[in-house]
């Protein structure tokens, strides 16, 4: 595999198939890359480092993409321990080596691994020469920690820029997108983005548009593949989900112990499509892969959501997804609530509660099913249907 990204800059990432969830929380049936970079310069720099359990095969990637050369430096521009777990393991190979990072990052760095000497602190355009190279730096706060920053290579245009562009998947054969297709990895960018950045929409369009006046020819994120022909497509990626903008499309996520509310909800899916809506998801949140759910929520403009009434709440899972929802501070979603019931409603009072709260859209038609279908007319459910899709 050529490990060549651009003039002197190499990959040392690591593939991970093993880990079954990402940050114990977030399946990755496709595994994930940690992905790293070496400048190797007059004065050579790693960028970043991967998690923990691969550092010993990290540090033979270093070896030969420097051939044997010391480290330099040691840039960090995010602390999440998938991307600093090694640095310990640097600093024991390379004690000479200068640790590079930001007030915050350098604070987090002794915290997490003991580490106070030969640390040195770069603010918001600082620039690092390396010889025919130099590193300049830019904050972009809450993208997805308060210490992130982003590192630009002045000589080759790469930007170095974390999790930001980032997906979930290993890589398959190849580094770059002139190797692997940007179709492969559009959903698992969009997966990755509601799940682990979803909730920062304003940092991420801060840190777009600070970013906007580079000439940037090749984007390296620390997760997936490294960008050089798609880098318009994956800009707008992050563009559009950091506004929560969405295309005409629907969710139907709803809890169901018996299957009563599972029935009516394919109704009223099959409805939706007779008035015209395309896209259609739906997902048992008993069952479903809640971070494949998110990616739709962030992905489509319309949601349904159906909930029983549980010791006169919520059914559980969906109140998780609503409390996932409000913590992702999605805006711009139209939402429609069905409500179920055998003796005591309460769970569509609890849906239109939250909205209240979160200041939601919510469509005023709802559906409150008692018992069984049998409770629910035709009409009700081709109106509910009709009015989401003009709504949409």
């Amino acid at each position: 595999m050529d490990r060549k990204i651009a003039e002197n800059i190499y990959y040392i990432g690591m593939n991970d198939r093993t880990t079954h969830r990402f940050e114990r929380l977030w399946s990755i049936r496709r595994g994930v890359s940690y992905n790293s970079y070496v400048v190797a310069d007059e004065k050579t720099a790693v960028i970043d480092t991967v998690e923990a359990s691969c550092a010993e095969a990290f540090c033979k990637n270093i070896e030969a993409a420097t051939a044997g050369r010391p480290v330099d430096y040691l840039i960090v521009n995010h602390m999440e321990p998938d991307h600093s777990g090694s640095i310990a393991t640097l600093r024991r190979r390379y004690p000479e080596m200068k640790i590079v990072g930001n007030a915050k990052t350098l604070q987090m760095i002794t915290g997490y691994y003991g580490i106070e000497e030969g640390l040195m602190e770069v603010a918001e355009g600082d620039t690092l020469s390396l010889g025919k190279d130099s590193l300049t730096f830019y904050m972009a706060p809450m993208v997805h920690w308060p210490e992130t920053m982003v590192t630009y290579s002045n000589n080759t245009k790469t930007l170095f820029a974390g999790d930001a562009f980032g997906c979930f998947g290993a890589l398959d054969g190849g580094i770059t997108d002139e190797h692997l297709l940007f179709e492969d990895y559009y959903d698992e960018m969009v997966r990755y983005y509601a799940c682990i950045v979803g909730k920062y929409g304003a940092p991420v369009q801060k840190a777009l548009q600070k970013l906007a006046p580079l000439e940037i020819k090749t984007i390296a994120p620390t997760h997936g593949p490294v960008w050089k022909r798609s880098i318009d497509k994956v800009v707008k990626v992050y563009d559009e989900l950091s506004r929560y903008a969405a295309q005409r499309g629907v969710v139907v996520a709803y809890g169901s112990m018996y299957g009563n509310t599972a029935s009516l909800c394919e109704e009223v899916a099959c409805s939706l499509r007779e008035q015209g809506v395309e896209k259609i998801k739906v997902y048992d949140l008993s069952s479903a892969d809640i971070s494949e759910v998110l990616r739709d929520i962030f992905l489509y403009r319309g949601l349904v959501i159906a909930s029983p009434t549980y010791n006169n709440e919520l059914f559980p899972p969906v109140r998780e997804l609503l409390d996932s929802i409000a913590e992702r501070t999605v805006k711009g979603r139209l939402f429609g609530f069905i409500g179920s019931y055998t003796w005591a409603s309460a769970a569509l009072k609890r849906c239109n509660e939250m909205a209240e709260k979160h200041k939601w859209e919510v469509l005023p038609c709802a559906i409150e099913q008692k018992q069984s279908r049998l409770s629910v007319s035709d009409h009700s459910i081709e109106n509910f249907a009709k009015q989401f899709a003009e709504a949409l």
